[in-house]
């Protein structure tokens, strides 16, 4: 089972990310440590897609190194 937007989100914040904002539905995260910003789209309450698992679990390990 996915899981959902609202859990992504977080999982970003407790590891430090600050959502600097967004237009619409989007929602940009930033570290310090991280590179590129992180963009989740979507309701709180949706299923979030694979790729979007998938950029919020490389950007945390980005942020520990």
């Amino acid at each position: 089972m996915p899981r959902k937007i609202r859990e992504l989100i977080r999982d970003l914040q407790l590891a430090g990310f600050v959502n600097r904002g967004g237009k619409g539905g989007h929602r940009n995260f930033v570290h310090p440590k991280v590179t590129k910003p992180i963009t989740i789209a979507g309701k709180a309450s949706a299923d979030a897609k694979h790729y979007q698992e998938k950029a919020v679990q490389l950007a945390i390990q980005e942020s520990k190194k």
